[in-house]
């Protein structure tokens, strides 16, 4: 019973998280090691269980795609998938003890970027323009950390296509999720082939995700956005000390 609580709660604020500000496998994950799963599969079923609600997004921002970097949606889209399948087959082969240790740099990458993904896109815009060839392979490699981890890549994608190009800002978030989806959807079918979702933590996270994704959007509308992010950074930074802890106290 308190493992149901537990990833209910987990879930429902991973999900008011992710309609806020993004991070919310920084709660899903934890709680899903800390009911008993394994580090590998708690990742993998951390990725099933929250993307309904990414997919959801990348479905309202659809009719919003444009070329990114000066390279088709479509183009990046497939590289995406490529990358996405790729990172998921890396974590299926990579043993949870190394894992466990791999996994706190990185939620301490992933909480740089949520820190400095948007200071460092502005800071950075109009400096570089890319060739394409440049730009797809900048966006495999963001696709294989979206499958293999995930954690902030959204905010990574951003912070990379205003270092290779001129571009705006707002104009990337319909792109943005779709190539987040793109990545979660190859990941997640790869999991679930393989068996490794431990569906009913999953689920529970799940339905606790979806709920908090509703509830998120409807207050975000009211919530001051600073504080928002500073929850999720504090959030993020603790949990990325809990985890350095727990692999090398």
């Amino acid at each position: 019973m308190s493992h149901i609580l537990l990833l209910t709660l987990a879930g429902l604020l991973a999900g008011f998280m992710n309609a806020l500000a993004g991070g919310g496998s920084f709660v899903a994950l934890p709680a899903l090691i800390a009911a008993g799963v394994p580090s590998v599969a708690a990742n993998a079923s951390s990725t099933v269980a929250l993307y309904p609600g990414g997919a959801a997004s990348a479905l309202v921002y659809r009719n919003g795609l444009a070329p990114v970097c000066g390279v088709s949606a479509g183009r990046m889209l497939g590289v995406t998938l490529a990358g996405g399948l790729a990172g998921a087959l890396l974590l299926l082969w990579t043993p949870i003890a190394l894992f466990d240790r791999v996994l706190p740099w990185l939620l301490f990458i992933a909480t740089l970027m949520l820190a400095l993904g948007p200071r460092l896109g502005t800071a950075l815009r109009a400096r570089w323009l890319a060739a394409a060839g440049a730009v797809l392979a900048v966006q495999f490699a963001l696709g294989l950390y979206g499958g293999y981890f995930g954690g902030a890549v959204g905010l990574m994608m951003i912070a990379a296509w205003s270092l290779l190009a001129d571009a705006d800002i707002k104009a990337l978030n319909p792109p943005r999720t779709l190539m987040v989806t793109a990545a979660n959807t190859a990941a997640a079918l790869c999991f679930i082939a393989a068996g490794t979702v431990y569906w009913v933590a999953t689920l529970l996270v799940g339905a606790g995700a979806l709920l908090g994704g509703y509830l998120g959007a409807y207050l975000g509308k009211r919530l001051p956005p600073v504080a928002v992010r500073a929850a999720t950074l504090l959030i993020a930074a603790g949990m990325t000390v809990v985890f350095f802890a727990r692999a090398y106290g």
